[in-house]
């Protein structure tokens, strides 16, 4: 669900000239997402093994894992391949935050900022866009600190995090593909109780503390199983909603909902690329 919710993503598969490009460019990024295995962890592991056999030349400790990759590459490349990996970094940081800001800018100037004000100008558009743009960066270091109060190094602390906001989405997106009768009542019910409970146990997390009943086993889940768990509490809210407000409002356009009569045929190559894809998906897990 993570290609198809995303902003920046949807905006470049929808410039797509047809679906079976679309499709095409969202399995090459489902093949990317099998990387950051090896970008992520691979080096984590030759990191830890450099510290123990040659702690002179590489030594982080047992809290400072986050620190692994920066010191690998202080310490064992050489100096013109350090300036190459360090400006590849920080382009492709660049590049990523440049999408997310300019996406979630216009999302809040376009759905948000206009909704309310349907008679601004261009230039009060643009001036939104600008002030929600400075608030977004604002948010983003502010929450820096908070981050370290999460355990885990950087990559499982970005997953938990995915993992506390992303079910209610992924339930209203895969039930409203497949079940006609999902209405906007049950989409609104289902991801405020997601963002409730997740906030709830990130909060938790956050602050910190010692929790027992309840609460215990509900922060002190894995984040993968909390994830799992929300999103089954989400789909049974959404769907419990949508039959209990029928009347509420649904979809505009039948071809919305997958029907056998709508869907647009896979081409062999794309079939191809989706079971390799899932083939890949499912070695890593039982190897790794």
């Amino acid at each position: 669900m993570y290609w198809c919710t995303d902003q920046f993503i949807v905006q470049r598969v929808l410039a797509a000239k047809d679906v079976d490009t679309a499709r095409k460019g969202a399995l090459f990024g489902g093949y990317l997402k099998l990387l950051p295995l090896f970008i992520f962890m691979m080096p984590g592991v030759v990191a830890f093994a450099l510290a123990e056999k040659n702690p002179e030349l590489l030594s982080f400790g047992t809290s400072g894992y986050d620190a692994a990759l920066p010191l690998m590459v202080k310490s064992v490349l050489p100096t013109g391949l350090k300036g190459l990996v360090v400006a590849g970094l920080l382009a492709a940081l660049m590049s990523s935050l440049s999408s997310v800001f300019n996406s979630t800018s216009t999302l809040i100037t376009f759905d948000i900022y206009k909704k309310y004000r349907p008679e601004a100008s261009d230039k009060e558009l643009v001036n939104a866009g600008r002030i929600s743009t400075i608030a977004l960066v604002a948010l983003g270091i502010g929450w820096i600190p908070l981050m370290q109060a999460i355990e885990g190094g950087l990559f499982q602390q970005l997953q938990s995090i995915q993992a506390y906001i992303s079910p209610p989405i992924a339930a209203a997106f895969l039930l409203g593909i497949f079940f006609k009768k999902i209405n906007s009542a049950g989409a609104k019910w289902a991801l405020i109780s997601g963002a409730i409970l997740g906030v709830g146990r990130l909060s938790m997390e956050v602050a910190g503390g010692e929790y027992t009943g309840f609460l215990g086993w509900y922060v002190g889940m894995n984040f993968l199983h909390f994830a799992l768990l929300l999103f089954a509490i989400c789909s049974v809210i959404l769907i419990l909603v949508s039959l209990a407000k029928p009347e509420a409002e649904t979809y505009d356009d039948a071809s919305l909902v997958w029907s056998k009569d709508t869907k647009v045929p896979l081409s062999s190559t794309t079939r191809a690329l989706t079971f390799l894809l899932v083939l890949c998906v499912i070695t890593l897990w039982v190897v790794f």
